[in-house]
């Protein structure tokens, strides 16, 4: 829900842009913020109509990082998909310039609809939950099966080498974050355990899937998806900041997050949800197996042979989250209880990534993580 204004723009200035550029959007506005959308501030915008609209700008001041943020990377794939079947918000304009608001940003359309925020769904009825599950991974599918070139997106990023580039990304993250040493204990956060054997297994180019490259969302959840008030189907996909052409591997092994996890521990972790346990499904939930048919059918790309390599390489991934977090933490960059709780999952992260690499070397059956 938008709430006051945590972090004040000149409103006049906005005002001004506006008339000048945006003649769909009409002046004097009223000014809310979002609480989600902490990366990049985001607001609502009420004009003289009571029409609403969507404001996503980059964060004031000096950034630490030079690749996130990029609102311009995410008014562009929004912009080029609304020709396509994907859905996506209407754009209505991008500012480049700082001096209007301290800072860039761009205006879409406000999607009147349902954000979900826990994956099992809990409020709605159990066909509901069958058929809104469905729409996610039949959306999914939908932007894997969109040609970049076709949009003129081919230049949104490297057509080949995707996982490549994953794997040395988070094995520099992997050195950098265990040398970080607590401030009051001197104790170090460590690399994440089975490190040796993860990037071994990675990088071995037999065992990799076959290189792919379609759009990427980077973080397909469904809480980054926006449902019908009252039907069962998705309007908008938010949160297009990790996008890139990559993988749509990657994008799957995201959404049945929930499946992978709470299969291969008997203890709750983070991602994990009682819910989605194979033998106490909850009715009206599909299984994971229908939801990778599900997405075959509609995307063409039948990749059974390929999901155990993805959801592995997925926990890795999940493992160097957790140990950044930790490294805030042993810093102080983030102090809080929970920064302290989610940086202690990196090890029991790890044990169920190990058994997901057993899998994918051909064993038999899930490995249950002992933690």
């Amino acid at each position: 829900m938008a709430g006051p204004v945590r972090q004040p723009i000149n409103l006049k200035s906005l005002e001004k842009y506006i008339d000048e550029n945006v003649p769909e959007i009409r002046t004097p506005l009223q000014i809310k913020q979002f609480g989600f959308g902490q990366s990049n501030p985001t607001y609502q915008l009420i004009d003289a109509s009571s029409n609403k609209y969507v404001m996503r700008k980059k964060p004031p001041g000096t950034l630490i990082s030079k690749t996130a943020h990029k609102v311009d990377r995410e008014y562009r794939i929004i912009h080029a998909l609304e020709k396509t079947d994907v859905p996506v918000p209407k754009t209505y304009c991008l500012c480049m310039d700082d001096n209007v608001v301290g800072s860039a940003f761009y205006i879409m359309e406000f999607l009147d609809g349902r954000i979900i925020e826990e994956p099992h769904m809990p409020e709605v009825s159990r066909e509901e939950r069958k058929e809104m599950w469905h729409d996610a991974v039949r959306t999914l599918a939908k932007l894997h099966r969109v040609d970049p070139k076709s949009i003129g997106m081919e230049s949104y990023g490297r057509p080949t080498g995707f996982y490549d580039r994953q794997i040395a990304t988070f094995n520099t993250l992997n050195e950098a974050q265990g040398q970080v040493k607590d401030v009051e204990t001197g104790k170090a956060v460590g690399l994440v355990p089975y490190s040796e054997e993860f990037v071994g297994f990675f990088k071995n180019k037999e065992l990799q899937p076959r290189d792919r490259a379609t759009f990427v969302h980077g973080d397909f959840k469904i809480d980054n998806l926006v449902y019908h008030k009252t039907e069962p189907r998705v309007i908008g996909i938010l949160d297009w900041e990790m996008s890139t052409i990559g993988h749509p591997l990657s994008d799957l092994a995201c959404l049945l997050e929930p499946y992978t996890i709470t299969a291969r521990t008997t203890e709750q972790r983070r991602n994990s949800r009682e819910e989605f346990r194979p033998s106490n499904l909850l009715p009206g939930l599909p299984t994971r197996d229908q939801c990778i048919d599900w997405y075959t059918e509609v995307s063409g790309y039948d990749l059974r042979s390929e999901i155990p390599w993805g959801s592995a390489f997925a926990m890795f991934r999940n493992c160097i989250i957790f140990q950044g977090i930790a490294a805030r933490f042993a810093t102080r960059q983030a102090s809080s209880t929970e920064a302290f709780k989610v940086g202690q999952e990196m090890e029991p992260c790890a044990e169920i990534a190990r058994g997901l690499v057993e899998e994918a070397r051909g064993f038999v059956g899930p490995k249950k993580s002992k933690l």
